[in-house]
C-alpha cells in the first residue's frame, strides 16, 4: 500500500466529531445505548460512575438503539452511564521499536519495557492490496523446517494454513519457524490461548534469538470476543507497516479458528442467525477479509502462516474447509505421527503448496514426487507388511519402499532446536532421491525370487 492510499484510509475511517450517548440496557455480553449514531466497528469508551472507563466496540444497531460489546467485564456499569466515541482507537501507532515487544489487542505494550516510539499510524481494518498490484510469488522463504521447506515449499508472500487437532505440536512448530525463518521480521498473534502459554511461548518456543525480531500480539481466552477478533486485524496492521518498510514479514497467527469462535459469539449476541455448526454468516465473511491482507507487493511481502484448530481431527470441519479454500496451501499435522514421536508431525501426503512449482527447480519437484510416491506406496502396504503377509522379492516397488522408508522418515524428522538451512536440506533431498532411484533400478533388474514364485 502506498503512503497516499494509507492516508486516504485513515481519513475515511476518521471520526472528526466526539459523539456521546447513554446506556439504556445491559444484556449478557452486550450493552445497548441510545442517541449514539456510530457505524459498525467504531470504538467507544464507557464512563461508569463507580469504576474506571471501559472500552467497547459497536457491533450492531437498530431503531434508536446502538449495540456495543465491552472489551472488559462490564461490572459496575449502570443505566444512564455515558458513552463517548474514540476515533484514535481505529488506528494503531507503529514503529521500529516494536520489535521484541508484546502488545495487547489495542496495540498497548503489556511487557515491562515501557512505551515505544511511534513513527506512524496504521488503520486496524485496512483494505487488502488490489489484485493487480500483487507481485508474483517467485522466491522461496525458508522456515528452517525440512519437511515444510522440501515437500511444501513456502514462498515469500504466500498464505499457508497449518491444520491440526489439539496437542499435536502447532505451538512448538511455530516457535521453531520463528527462530529459524529467513524472514526479516516475524509478527506472532496468539489468539484465545491460555495465559500460561503466552509466557511459555516466549521463553521456550520463541527463545532469545526469536524474540529480537518478533512483535507479539496477544489476546488470551479470558478476554472479550471483540479483543480476540481485533488482535488478528491489529497483528496484520503491524505486519503491513514492516512490509511497507521493504521487509519480508512472516505473520504467524494461532489460531484463526479461535478468532472464528469469537466472531460467532459476537454474531449470536446481536441476534445473527446461526448457519453451519452454529457459525454465523459474518464469520465466513470475516475470514477472507483478514487472510487477503497478506501477500506480496512492490515494496515487501507478508507471508501468512495461519494455524487452524480442527474439531476431532476432522479436516472437513466447516471453518477449516472455508480457510483451506482461501489459502495458497496447507500443512496437515498428523496425530498418528505425533503418537509415534515423529516430529514435526507433518503428514506429507495430506499437505500441499499451490505455488511450489514456481519456487523450486524441476529436479527438486521430481525428487518430491518420488518421495510422495514412496510414502503413498507405504500407506497401501503398511498393514500387509506389519502382519507378515508380504513376501520379500514379490514386487520391486514394494521392496524399495520397505527398505527406504526409514531413510525418508529420517529426512522428514527434526529436533526442536535443530535448524535446517534451505540449501543443505535440498542437497539431502537430492541425495536421497538418487539413492531411491538406484535401489529401485537394482531391484527391478533382479529375477523374481523362488519365494515370490512359490507365493
Amino acid at each position: 500500500m502506498s503512503f497516499f492510499d494509507r492516508e486516504k484510509q485513515l481519513v475515511r475511517r476518521a471520526m472528526p466529531l466526539r459523539i456521546t450517548g447513554r446506556i439504556t440496557e445491559v444484556t449478557g455480553l452486550t450493552v445497548v445505548a441510545s442517541s449514539l449514531p456510530l457505524p459498525i466497528g467504531s470504538m467507544c469508551r464507557i464512563e461508569p460512575q463507580s469504576c474506571p472507563p471501559i472500552d467497547a466496540q459497536v457491533i450492531g444497531f437498530g431503531s434508536q438503539r446502538t449495540t456495543l460489546m465491552p472489551l472488559a467485564d462490564p461490572l459496575g456499569v449502570t443505566a444512564g452511564d455515558r458513552i463517548v466515541s474514540c476515533a484514535s482507537m481505529q488506528n494503531i501507532g507503529v514503529g521500529r521499536q516494536m520489535l521484541g515487544r508484546v502488545l495487547d489487542g489495542l496495540g498497548r505494550p503489556i511487557d515491562s519495557a515501557g512505551p515505544f516510539v511511534i513513527e506512524s499510524q496504521y488503520p486496524v481494518h485496512a483494505d487488502p492490496p488490489p489484485p493487480l498490484t500483487r507481485a508474483a510469488i517467485d522466491s522461496p522463504l525458508s522456515t528452517g523446517i525440512r519437511s515444510i521447506d522440501l515437500m511444501t515449499t513456502l514462498g515469500a508472500g504466500q498464505r499457508l494454513g497449518v491444520f491440526a487437532g489439539t496437542g499435536v505440536g502447532k505451538s512448538i512448530l511455530m516457535g521453531m519457524i520463528a527462530r529459524n525463518t529467513s524472514a526479516d521480521v516475524t509478527v506472532v498473534a496468539l489468539v484465545g490461548e491460555r495465559g500460561r502459554e503466552v509466557g511459555d511461548f516466549l521463553r521456550k518456543d520463541l527463545g532469545e534469538e526469536g524474540v529480537k525480531r518478533t512483535v507479539m500480539v496477544v489476546s488470551t481466552s479470558d478476554e472479550s470476543p471483540v479483543m480476540r477478533v481485533r488482535a488478528c486485524f491489529l497483528a496484520t496492521a503491524v505486519a503491513e507497516y514492516f512490509r511497507d518498510q521493504g521487509a519480508d514479514v512472516l505473520l504467524m497467527m494461532d489460531s484463526v479458528t479461535r478468532m472464528a469462535m469469537a466472531q460467532r459469539q459476537i454474531g449470536l449476541a446481536i441476534g445473527e442467525p446461526p448457519a453451519t455448526k452454529g457459525y454465523t454468516p459474518s464469520v465466513f465473511a470475516l475470514i477472507p477479509r483478514l487472510l487477503e491482507r497478506s501477500g506480496r507487493t512492490g515494496t515487501g511481502s507478508i507471508t501468512g502462516l495461519y494455524t487452524v484448530l480442527v474439531e476431532g481431527d476432522d479436516i472437513n470441519d466447516p471453518i477449516a474447509d472455508a480457510i483451506r479454500g482461501t489459502l495458497d496451501g496447507h500443512v496437515w499435522l498428523s496425530r498418528d505421527l505425533a503418537n509415534r514421536a515423529h516430529y514435526p508431525a507433518v503428514a506429507v501426503l495430506e499437505s500441499i503448496s499451490r505455488v511450489m512449482p514456481d519456487l523450486v527447480s524441476a529436479e527438486h519437484q521430481a525428487a518430491v514426487h518420488n518421495i510422495r510416491r514412496l510414502l503413498a506406496t507405504w500407506a497401501d502396504i503398511e498393514d500387509m507388511v506389519n502382519i507378515g503377509a508380504y513376501a520379500s522379492g514379490t514386487n520391486a516397488e514394494f521392496d524399495t519402499t520397505i527398505q527406504m522408508k526409514p531413510r525418508v522418515d529420517e529426512l522428514l524428522q527434526q529436533g526442536i532446536h535443530e535448524k535446517a538451512p534451505f540449501g543443505e536440506s535440498g542437497a539431502k533431498l537430492m541425495a536421497l532421491d538418487a539413492e531411491i532411484n538406484e535401489l529401485r533400478q537394482k531391484l527391478e533388474a533382479q529375477p523374481t525370487s523362488a519365494v515370490a514364485i512359490a507365493g
